[in-house]
């Protein structure tokens, strides 16, 4: 892949630091599990019905949902998705977040097509550029570090948060204090799925949310509350859940807060890209 430029084009987000990080290639484990019909849902306020999956409708908020693909895919959608990825409001307006184990060990290029449906890519297909991986996952795949950020290339100067919009990356928030919306692309299905319940805590590292059918394809899925910030990723434990119906994250503490300000551009020396 080509180095992708460092430059800022202004930031409004979380103040940055410097944290060294690890990084790898790519890869993608999922979970195979199936998906039951469901009935509506409230999204993103968490205002309820609670626990119930349903079809995605296309939303400015969903468009910043995507799915991550084999670049060799690229003129030939429909089918090939593996894992779920969201933009995140950054400097460079080209940040996606994911979890770690959709970001590890793969040695093809990847691209991501946010609003993805039925083989279409309304917002266009990016190439995935650089990627950042948390140290404790890079060093032993620790579960409570399974969260990822990936830089996507440019397309006519402009990132892909100016096409879609990006949600702000939260750390530091208290688990379940409100409801929030996955949004997930399973890899059974050409559209987005959602989900909106409140997350319990599973461990102080680790939050579940109890969501029917989310299974494979659906790592990466971002957790938004009320006020559009990403509080959670589809991952963790067991690589995000041993069975379809209880899904998990890390809880975004410091390392998450390192990890967004380096992959956000919060340095000045530019990490490798293949």
């Amino acid at each position: 892949m080509s180095d992708v430029s460092l430059t800022f084009v202004g930031h409004s987000g979380p103040r940055c630091r410097k944290q060294s990080t690890s990084r790898l290639p790519l890869y993608a484990v999922v979970v195979l599990l199936a998906l039951p019909s469901a009935s509506a849902a409230a999204a993103d306020a968490g205002t309820g019905p609670f626990g119930v999956t349903v079809a995605a409708p296309p939303t400015a908020q969903s468009a910043r949902v995507g799915a991550l693909f084999a670049a060799g895919r690229r003129d030939d959608l429909r089918g090939g998705h593996f894992c779920t990825a969201s933009v995140v409001h950054s400097p460079r307006h080209d940040l996606v977040v994911t979890a770690a184990h959709c970001l590890s060990g793969k040695t093809e290029r990847l691209v991501f097509v946010p609003g993805y449906r039925d083989g279409v890519a309304p917002y266009g297909v990016w190439a995935v550029g650089e990627w950042f991986l948390a140290d404790g996952w890079a060093a032993g795949r620790d579960e409570d570090s399974d969260v990822a950020f990936a830089v996507v290339d440019r397309q006519g100067g402009n990132g892909v948060e100016d096409a879609v919009g990006g949600n702000r990356f939260a750390t530091g928030t208290a688990t379940g204090a409100t409801g929030v919306t996955v949004t997930a692309y399973l890899n059974s299905r050409d559209a987005p799925v959602s989900c909106t319940d409140k997350p319990r805590p599973h461990h102080r590292m680790q939050q579940r949310i109890s969501c029917p059918g989310l299974g494979g394809g659906s790592s990466g899925s971002p957790w938004v509350n009320g006020d559009g910030q990403v509080v959670g990723v589809l991952g963790g434990h067991e690589d995000g859940g041993a069975t379809a119906d209880v899904s998990y994250s890390v809880v975004f503490g410091a390392e998450a807060a390192h990890l967004y300000d380096e992959s956000a551009g919060c340095h000045e020396s530019q990490v490798g890209s293949s």
